[in-house]
């Protein structure tokens, strides 16, 4: 049997409703775990997940069956539901309605996974890429 070759690789940034600061140490573990489950469950592959308080970063493996936009409405709705149901909730989790995506040369896929896993650190010394943090953009209504 035949399969088409692809190598489609996504780097997604989200963030919690209003940037709160939800995404608690003691969370992150089974956050970050449940978006990897998810992502596998679509036939994809989380390459890593990281992020901060009110963010997360994930760099993927795009399987061709679903798009960018199903991948992260389907991640953020399983995490949501979790953290709502099983780890906090004692507490409301949202996420924003918005995120940001950026394809992701085979090239630089190890240059990502690094900013991904460090993001604590580039946060806390604010040595960030303004433009892979960028969950939206405004748009002029005509």
């Amino acid at each position: 049997m035949r399969a088409p070759f692809t190598q489609l690789y996504i780097h997604c940034v989200w963030a919690t409703w209003d940037r709160q600061p939800l995404i608690l140490p003691k969370y992150e573990a089974r956050l970050y775990a449940a978006v990897a489950d998810k992502c596998h469950e679509l036939k994809g592959e989380a390459i890593t997940v990281g992020g901060d308080l009110d963010h997360l970063h994930l760099l993927a493996r795009l399987p061709v069956t679903v798009s960018v936009a199903e991948l992260v409405k389907h991640v953020k709705g399983s995490t949501s539901h979790l953290m709502n149901h099983e780890i906090a909730p004692q507490r409301e989790f949202k996420w924003q309605g918005y995120y940001g995506a950026f394809t992701v040369s085979p090239r630089a896929i190890d240059k990502i996974a690094a900013y991904v896993r460090g993001q604590k650190t580039h946060h806390a010394q604010r040595r960030t890429f303004p433009e892979w943090e960028q969950c939206y953009r405004e748009v002029d209504d005509e």
